[in-house]
């Protein structure tokens, strides 16, 4: 330090109010902290004050507690509190421990990501004196020592570093640092305990905010600035972050990479630990009266649980530094290169509750990117998690859950959540008011893949979310609810759980009421099952199609429109239905391209498509003129698949029907659109249009001719391209004249002159035999009593076998 420069930072405590926790049980004390950086003369260069709060966590708190001793005890435990607030503190433990409990809306509000606790003490690192700044040589020299002499130096300068008063003089004295790194990277095998607490001392270099704010201020004022971000942490009482600056000061000594050393060799000590275990007890076992195998059984489990201990101190505070050294994302990529999903994944196997904490929050802080999400699929992290869920440590719980969330976007793990049983785990969590909604969100994705839906049906997951449907009242649902609901919805078997009793009735009561769009989408799900669950909605027809014809919120017409377009029932009587709410009139009024918006129009062209099953319906709509609107609604949205698909199928539905087949073939176009749209790229629109086609061929035998003729010029097109090429070559009519349909020249079907030598053995019959099958173009009926197609093209033949045979 420069004599100029400052000599040591003063802080000041001031305790202001104390208070009650809103929600926990738990005690809030308010105070003010002051940090001085003091000159030579002792005048303070730099002064800075933080308004801070520290809270006391009362777990034990219950109607039988002891409130007195209870207060003596929190008193003498918080030094920031003075003994002089005794009586305050024992007066809000009183209150606390006869408030109620918070009412059912508070209760609704989720709980806020917990964070790993600050890292305390633990057994190790007593001593028998008070470390002192200015011993800090003395402690050096014991580095120099051995391993007790290295353990006890180690601590002394951790009691130090502890204290934020002491970091910046720590941070400059390069002497005691590069000892200390030099200490971990040769003894850190020699000893766990030594290994932990020279990793603690460099971890708390990553912690304190306060004073490493106003060592960044005093870097300024002397121009040695440093870029920097902080991150709050409400369980220290500083208000613990990071900052980049300081943990350049551990790159510099590689700590972060030898922790990563230290941590794989200690889980590989482990695993050597519990095969030597599963040896003795498995020898224990062979020879039960064996007195001596089993006291040395018993000598190495006692032996393997002081290491345990140990070790898990060592892994947890190895994990918090990388943890705070991942905060930079190229730090958190090199960790990612050595491999720190593995690691983590591999202590979620421990016990130790606070390390659990600890290790699934960096899981859930790496798991936001892909490529450590995809780690962590390789090393089943959801089999360890699920382990985890449900547990009685609350704070571990709740970690759990989120980074199963965040796993849960990925499809495949999914489906692992399925198959090692979260499901019913996550189910039974619906009824905790704490975690019920970060767990209806990771079954909610789980919701979202077909194979998994009816696994919900084997769970009581759906009598719990249709009670929380119908304790809404008048409000709206909440969104993660019904959206949960309508995935549910869209597998049978579970639509058949939610309308079980009046199930059904109640939707639509609730639906039709609030004029719910999400709640009909739920009850239009339902309304797309075949069989019995079709027959409960006769009842509700008349009130879908009240709906429609009013004036209101357009998302809830589409959905009740989409619901009635779903009810392809026999026994229902749509003409009835579409007189008495003179629905034709608003059918055809919605086709019009730009009179609605795009969804409610294509709902309309669906439930058209629905209603002309009927024949009597399909009369009034061709008669009222709706089938010249879908041809002018085709021409307006010719790419849109969906649309060109729903418009073909009513034309289907339309040449079904013997009163409706001249209207489509003699008095409209429809046919010609139909044979543009052939051999679009659309599959699902060449099978409704070939299917059309086909009928309208065996009714008309002039467009049978166009039809059979624009099939055969598609399958054979390089044939006839070769044709026309020869032909101008070589001014041979291969075509008997330009205007001769190819068709009507038997000798290019049945002669191969001039392509190809004549095959031996083909005799007449061979011939004949394709004269009998394709020559006859009589209608032929399908296995359902529909007209099937009696002509067609199989791309795969070649052209001179003949132009078609039934599909």
């Amino acid at each position: 330090m420069q004599p100029d420069d400052s000599q040591y930072l003063q802080r000041k405590c001031r305790i202001g109010e104390i208070d009650v926790h809103p929600t926990e049980k738990a005690l809030v004390v308010y105070y003010e902290v002051e940090a001085s950086i003091l000159g030579e003369s002792g005048n303070a260069r730099l002064e800075e004050k933080k308004e801070c709060q520290k809270i006391i966590r009362l777990r034990s708190l219950n109607a039988s507690t002891d409130i007195s001793s209870l207060a003596r005890k929190v008193v003498e435990e918080c030094k920031i509190i003075h003994p002089s607030k005794l009586a305050e503190v024992e007066h809000l433990l009183l209150y606390l421990q006869n408030r109620k409990k918070p009412s059912s809306k508070s209760e609704k509000k989720e709980k806020k990501p917990p964070k790993p606790r600050e890292l305390l003490p633990f057994e190790g690192t007593e001593i028998d004196e008070e470390a002192n700044i200015n011993k800090i040589e003395d402690y050096i020299e014991l580095l120099y020592e051995s391993i007790p002499e290295k353990i006890r130096g180690s601590t002394l300068i951790l009691h130090l570093a502890r204290n934020p008063d002491n970091l910046e003089e720590l941070l400059h004295n390069e002497t005691a640092l590069g000892a200390l790194a030099r200490v971990l990277r040769e003894d850190w095998k020699h000893s766990v305990e030594l290994a932990t607490i020279i990793i603690y001392v460099f971890f708390c270099f990553s912690g304190h905010c306060l004073v490493l704010r106003l060592y960044r201020i005093h870097q300024c004022l002397t121009g040695c600035a440093s870029r920097g971000r902080r991150r709050t942490d409400p369980h220290d009482s500083y208000s613990s972050c990071s900052f980049s600056q300081f943990h350049g000061l551990i790159t510099h000594y590689k700590i972060g990479a030898l922790c990563m050393t230290i941590i794989e060799h200690e889980l590989k000590k482990y695993d050597l630990w519990q095969d030597e275990l599963e040896k003795k007890s498995k020898a224990c076992d062979e020879d039960p009266d064996n007195q001596s195998l089993r006291k040395e059984h018993e000598k190495t489990f006692k032996k393997y649980q002081s290491l345990l201990v140990k070790q898990e101190q060592l892994l947890r505070v190895a994990f918090y530094l990388l943890l705070n050294l991942s905060e930079d994302t190229r730090t958190e990529l090199k960790m990612r290169n050595k491999n720190i999903v593995h690691l983590l994944v591999k202590s979620l196997e421990r016990d130790n509750e606070e390390l659990l904490v600890l290790v699934v929050s960096f899981l859930k802080k790496l798991s936001i990117f892909l490529e450590n999400k995809n780690d962590m699929a390789e090393v089943d992290t959801v089999e360890k998690l699920a382990r985890l869920v449900p547990c009685e440590h609350e704070d571990l719980m709740n970690i759990t859950l989120r980074l199963l969330h965040n796993l849960s976007f990925d499809t495949g793990l999914r489906t692992k959540m399925v198959h090692v049983g979260l499901l019913p785990k996550l189910t039974s969590l619906l009824g905790d008011d704490t975690h019920k909604h970060i767990a209806m969100r990771i079954l909610y994705h789980i919701s979202v893949d077909d194979r998994s839906k009816s696994m919900f049906a084997y769970t009581d997951c759906i009598p719990q979310l249709m009670q929380m449907l119908f304790e809404h009242g008048e409000e709206r649902i909440d969104t993660e609810l019904i959206s949960f609901c309508i995935n549910l919805a869209a597998n049978k078997t579970n639509a058949q759980i939610i309308c079980e009793g009046n199930g059904l009735k109640m939707l639509m009561k609730r639906a039709l009421k609030l004029k719910d769009p999400l709640l009909m989408k739920m009850i239009r799900n339902i309304s797309q099952h075949d069989g019995p669950l079709k027959q409960l909605f006769i009842d509700y027809v008349g009130d879908l199609a009240a709906q429609i014809k009013l004036k209101g919120d357009e998302e809830f017409v589409i959905e009740c429109l989409g619901t009635m377009a779903n009810l392809t029932i026999p026994d229902l009587d749509w003409e009835l239905l579409l007189k008495e709410y003179n629905l034709v009139p608003y059918l055809k009024d919605h086709l019009k391209p730009g009179s609605a918006e795009d969804d409610l129009i294509l709902e309309v062209v669906i439930m058209i498509g629905t209603v002309s099953m009927d024949d009597s319906c399909a009369v009034m709509l061709a008669k009222s003129g709706i089938i010249p609107a879908l041809i002018e609604l085709l021409n307006a949205q010719q790419e849109d698949d969906e649309f060109v698909c729903q418009i073909i199928y009513v034309f289907y539905q339309m040449v079904f029907h013997q009163a409706t087949r001249d209207v489509i073939i003699k008095d409209t176009q429809a046919p010609a659109y139909l044979i543009d749209l052939m051999h679009d790229k659309n599959v699902e629109i060449r099978q409704v249009c070939d299917n059309t086609l086909d009928i309208i061929a065996e009714y008309d035998e002039e467009w049978g001719k166009k039809i059979q003729s624009e099939k055969f010029r598609w399958h054979n097109s390089q044939w006839l391209e070769m044709v026309e090429s020869r032909q101008m070559e070589e001014a041979e009519p291969y075509l008997y004249g330009d205007d001769t349909d190819a068709l009507e020249q038997p000798d290019l079907f049945y002669s191969t002159d001039g392509m190809m030598p004549p095959e031996p053995g083909l005799s007449p019959d061979f011939y004949s035999q394709f004269h009998s099958q394709n020559g006859d173009f009589n209608a032929c009926n399908g296995a359902d009593g529909r007209p099937a197609t009696a002509y067609g093209f199989r791309p795969d033949e070649p052209f001179f076998h003949g132009y078609g045979s039934s599909r």
